[in-house]
């Protein structure tokens, strides 16, 4: 089963949708006003399913949002058949275009051919607050842009991305980081994250905040 987001401004079309990908087992999100997309839950869905023509944000415009939030398969469902529109949408970062209208068993075997190819090419990544966390290689980047950390900032950076909202004091921020064996003491970590917020003002983004009394989050 797969968790899967429809934004169409046709209530008619959603429910199509829903109706057909609950035969394969899917769960089904359907939004019909692109404007109320929340692009902070992105990150829990498997694929995504985009109309193209849509009043207030168009899909085009959407997906490029949606990007910097999901790493994901997105299609596109749109009347637009030309060439230039298909090739336009596919650089934005779509994975496939279908074109209305399009019968229920073509749209079931695309989803599930992507899911597939999905879970074979799967990458071990991280996206928050529009940064993207290589598990893998240890690394953070913005767009293609990687922010050169050292070993323990990422880990500081890593920590946190993955406890999203929470607040941790500078001793359990320590604590994850370097274990009960570290060589050195908490208060290091106010110095890491100056040095973090330094690099990520490079490129006009600072996730981590400061609590007050209590310690950092990520936001």
């Amino acid at each position: 089963m797969a968790n899967i987001l429809a934004v169409d401004d046709e209530q008619d079309i959603l429910t199509l949708i829903n109706n057909a990908l609950k035969k394969d087992g899917h769960q089904v999100t359907v939004v019909q006003n692109p404007q109320q997309v929340d692009f902070e839950h992105l990150v829990g869905y498997d694929l995504i399913l985009l109309d193209v023509m849509m009043p207030g944000i168009d899909g085009f415009t959407l997906c490029s949002k949606i990007r910097d939030w999901a790493n994901c398969p997105i299609l596109f469902l749109s009347a637009k058949t030309m060439e230039k529109d298909i090739m336009y949408g596919l650089d934005l970062g779509a994975d496939d275009y279908i074109t209305k209208p399009f019968g229920l068993g073509e749209l079931r075997a695309r989803v599930n051919a992507h899911l597939r190819r999905e879970s074979r090419e799967k990458h071990n990544l991280l996206f928050s607050s529009g940064f993207k966390f290589d598990l893998s290689a240890k690394e953070v980047l913005v767009g293609d842009h990687k922010i050169p950390l050292t070993k323990s900032e990422y880990r500081i950076c890593e920590f946190l991305a993955k406890n999203r909202g929470q607040v941790f004091s500078k001793e359990q921020i320590y604590e994850a980081v370097y274990g009960y064996e570290g060589e050195s003491d908490a208060s290091t970590i106010a110095e890491h994250v100056k040095n973090i917020r330094a690099k990520l003002a490079a490129f006009e983004l600072n996730a981590i905040i400061t609590v007050w009394g209590i310690g950092y989050k990520w936001e």
